[in-house]
C-alpha cells in the first residue's frame, strides 16, 4: 500500500465508529432486499401447497414485509444522512488540513500558484472526495451482497410479473413536491455557505503577506474554522432533506411492491392473477437493476473522486521551504541593527541571481533609503529580512544574530511593513487596525489611529470604527486605506520599519497626511524606505543605490550628486518631472525629532 493510499484511508480513522454503523446499515439493506423476494417465494409456496388458513398466513407474511420495509427505509435514511455527514466532516477535516498547510508555505509558493486554482482544490475537488468516501464502501458492500444473493435466487426462480398501482402516484407526487422545495432551499443555503468559504479563503490567501508580516496565521485559522463549521452545519440540513426526499420515495416504491404481493396473492387465491405476475418486480427491478446501477455510479464517482484526491495531495505534499531551525530562539526585542553579509538570492534553481555578494550594515535606529532602477531587487532585498524568502548565499544578521536562528514569529513581530498596495480584510475599521495587535484595547486602537492621522476620517464614516469597509476596503479611498495600514503598524509598534513607496499614487492632501504620520512612525526605529521617486528621500540619513551589479553607491543626497554616478543620473531624469512643494521625509535629529526638509 503506497503512502497516498494510506493517507486516503487515514481520514476514516476519526469516524471509524460511524463508518462501521454505516456499513452495518448497508448490510441490513442488502439482506432485506434479498429477503423480500424470499418472502414472496414463501407466499407462492403457501398458495401452491394449499395451506389451511392461507389468507391469514399471507397477512402475517405481508406484515413481516412491512416491518422489514420500515427497517429498510430507516437504514437507508441513516446511510443517506449520517453517511453524508461523515463525508462532510471528513471534507471539513481535509479542507482544514490543507488550509493550515497553505499558511505554512512561503511567498515563493504563492508566486507560482494562482489563488483561484488553490481555491478550487480546497473546495470542488474535496467535495467530490466526500461523495467517494461516503458512497464507496457501502456501494461496494451492497453491490457484492446483492449480486451474489440475486444470482442464487434467480437460479431458483424464472417467473416475472409487474403490476402498477396508480393509487400511490398522487401521494408520491405530493411528497415529491413538498420535499423538493425543502431540498432546493437547503441546496441554496449550502451554496451560500460554500461561497462564504471561498470568499474567506480568497481573502486570507490574497492577504498572505499581511498575515505573515503580522504573524496572525492563528487568527486566519480561527476565522476560517468558523466559516467551515457553518458550511458543515448547512450540509447537515441539506442531507436531512435529501434523506426524506430520496428514501421516502424509495419507501413508496417498496409499499407498491408490497401491495403487488398482497393484492396479487389475493387475486391468485381467487384465480384472477397468476403467480409469475407476482414475481416480476422483485426479480427484474429489485434484483438486477439496482446493483448494476450502483456499479456504474461507483465507477464514475471513483474516477472523479480519486482525481480530486491526487490534486489535493499535490498541494499537501509541498514541503515548506522556510521553517524554524531546531535551535531557533525567540527574539523579545530587537535593537534594529541589520547586517547583510555576502547575500545572494534567486527565485528558483536555474534562474539567474537577482543579486549576489551584497554586503550592507544598517545601524540601529538609522533611516536609510533604498533606490535604484526597476527590477534591481529593492523589494526583494527587504523581503529577505523577515524571511518571506530565504537567502541562497551568505547570511543576514539582526543585532549580530543570524535571522535563521530566530523564530519566524518573533522575528516578524519586530518588523513592520507599509506597502504601496494596501491590503485590508473584509470587516470593520476597528478589526483591520486591530490586526496589528490582536489583544489591543479599543483605546489603544484609537490612539494608533490618531497617530496615523486616521481618527478624523474614521469618525466621519457612517458607523465610525464599526463601519464595514467592504471586500479589500473598496468603500475607502486610497489615502484612507493607507492610513489604516499605518495605524495597524503603529499598534504593532515594531523595532524595524520597511516602507515600500507608501505615498506614491496618492493625491496631495492624502500624501501630506500620510507623510506626517510616517514621520511619527519612523522616530526611534530602524527604517528602510524603498523609493521610486527620489525626491521623497533626498533627506534620508543614507541613500543606498541598488543596481543589477549589487550595491553600487552609498551616501547622502548631496554626496551622491557630487559623485555624478548612477544616483545623480536617476535624480536628474526624475527632476524634469513637475514636483509639488510640500515636506518630504525628514531625517531625525539626535533627540529623535524630525528636521524640516526644504525643497
Amino acid at each position: 500500500m503506497n503512502s497516498r493510499m494510506k493517507k486516503f484511508i487515514s481520514y476514516y480513522k476519526p469516524y471509524k465508529g460511524l463508518l462501521l454503523a454505516d456499513l452495518f446499515c448497508a448490510l441490513i439493506v442488502a439482506a432485506i432486499s434479498l429477503a423480500l423476494p424470499l418472502l414472496i417465494r414463501h407466499i407462492t409456496m403457501l398458495l401452491d401447497n394449499k395451506v389451511p388458513n392461507v389468507l391469514e398466513q399471507i397477512y402475517i407474511t405481508g406484515g413481516t414485509m412491512v416491518v422489514l420495509v420500515a427497517l429498510l427505509t430507516a437504514c437507508n435514511m441513516f446511510i443517506t444522512y449520517k453517511g453524508h455527514m461523515m463525508g462532510a466532516m471528513m471534507e471539513g477535516d481535509m479542507r482544514r488540513e490543507l488550509f493550515d498547510h497553505l499558511q505554512k508555505l512561503s511567498f515563493r509558493f504563492y508566486d507560482e500558484h494562482k489563488t483561484g486554482q488553490l481555491m478550487t482544490r480546497s473546495t470542488t475537488d474535496i467535495f467530490w472526495l466526500t461523495e467517494l468516501y461516503h458512497h464507496g464502501p457501502e456501494d461496494i458492500l451492497i453491490t457484492l451482497v446483492t449480486i451474489i444473493g440475486s444470482f442464487i435466487i434467480l437460479g431458483q426462480i424464472d417467473m416475472e410479473l409487474t403490476i402498477i398501482i396508480f393509487m400511490f402516484l398522487p401521494f408520491m407526487a405530493a411528497y415529491f413536491i413538498y420535499f423538493s422545495k425543502k431540498m432546493n432551499k437547503a441546496e441554496r443555503r449550502s451554496k451560500d455557505r460554500i461561497e462564504d468559504i471561498n470568499a474567506q479563503l480568497e481573502d486570507s490567501l490574497s492577504g498572505i503577506r499581511v498575515v505573515k508580516s503580522f504573524t496572525n496565521e492563528h487568527v486566519e485559522r480561527k476565522k476560517f474554522g468558523t466559516a467551515n463549521k457553518r458550511f458543515v452545519q448547512s450540509r447537515g440540513v441539506g442531507y436531512w432533506s435529501m434523506a426524506y426526499f430520496h428514501e421516502g420515495l424509495y419507501g413508496f416504491t417498496h409499499l407498491i411492491s408490497i401491495a403487488v404481493i398482497i393484492f396479487g396473492a389475493i387475486g391468485i387465491s381467487g384465480n384472477a392473477l397468476t403467480l409469475p405476475d407476482l414475481l416480476t418486480f422483485f426479480l427484474v427491478v429489485g434484483i438486477l437493476i439496482a446493483p448494476i446501477q450502483k456499479i456504474i455510479n461507483f465507477m464514475e464517482l471513483y474516477q472523479v473522486g480519486i482525481t480530486g484526491f491526487e490534486r489535493f495531495m499535490e498541494i499537501l505534499e509541498v514541503e515548506p521551504d522556510i521553517v524554524d531551525a531546531p535551535h531557533a530562539k525567540e527574539l523579545k526585542h530587537a535593537d534594529g541593527q541589520i547586517t547583510f553579509q555576502n547575500v545572494g538570492f534567486k527565485y528558483n534553481e536555474g534562474h539567474e541571481h537577482i543579486f549576489h555578494n551584497v554586503s550592507l550594515n544598517i545601524r540601529a535606529g538609522e533611516y536609510v533609503a533604498l533606490v535604484g532602477p526597476s527590477g534591481a531587487g529593492k523589494t526583494t532585498l527587504c523581503s529577505l529580512i523577515p524571511r518571506f524568502y530565504e537567502v541562497n548565499d551568505g547570511q543576514i544578521l539582526l543585532d549580530g544574530t543570524n535571522i535563521k536562528d530566530i523564530t519566524m514569529q518573533s522575528l516578524r513581530q519586530n518588523i513592520g511593513i507599509v506597502q504601496q498596495d494596501v491590503y485590508l480584510f473584509a470587516g470593520t475599521v476597528i478589526d483591520n487596525i486591530r490586526y496589528g495587535k490582536m489583544d489591543a484595547t479599543d483605546e489603544e486602537i484609537i490612539a494608533a489611529a490618531k497617530m496615523a492621522n486616521a481618527h478624523d476620517f474614521i469618525m466621519s464614516l457612517p458607523d465610525g470604527y464599526l463601519t464595514d469597509i467592504g471586500q479589500r476596503g473598496v468603500k475607502l479611498s486610497g489615502g484612507q486605506k493607507q492610513r489604516l495600514s499605518i495605524a495597524r503598524v503603529f499598534l504593532k509598534n515594531p523595532s524595524i520599519l520597511i516602507l515600500d513607496e507608501a505615498t506614491s499614487a496618492l493625491d496631495n492632501e492624502s500624501e501630506r497626511a500620510i507623510k506626517e504620520s510616517l514621520e511619527k512612525l519612523t522616530n526611534n526605529r530602524t527604517t528602510i524606505v524603498i523609493a521610486h521617486r527620489l525626491s521623497t528621500v533626498r533627506n534620508a540619513e543614507r541613500i543606498i543605490v541598488l543596481t543589477d551589479n549589487g550595491i553600487e553607491e552609498q551616501g547622502t543626497h548631496e554626496e551622491l550628486l557630487k559623485q555624478g554616478g548612477t544616483y545623480a543620473n536617476l535624480y536628474q531624469m526624475q527632476d524634469t518631472v513637475t514636483t509639488f512643494g510640500y515636506s518630504k521625509y525628514k531625517p531625525r535629529e539626535p533627540n529623535g525629532t524630525c528636521a524640516t526638509a526644504m525643497r
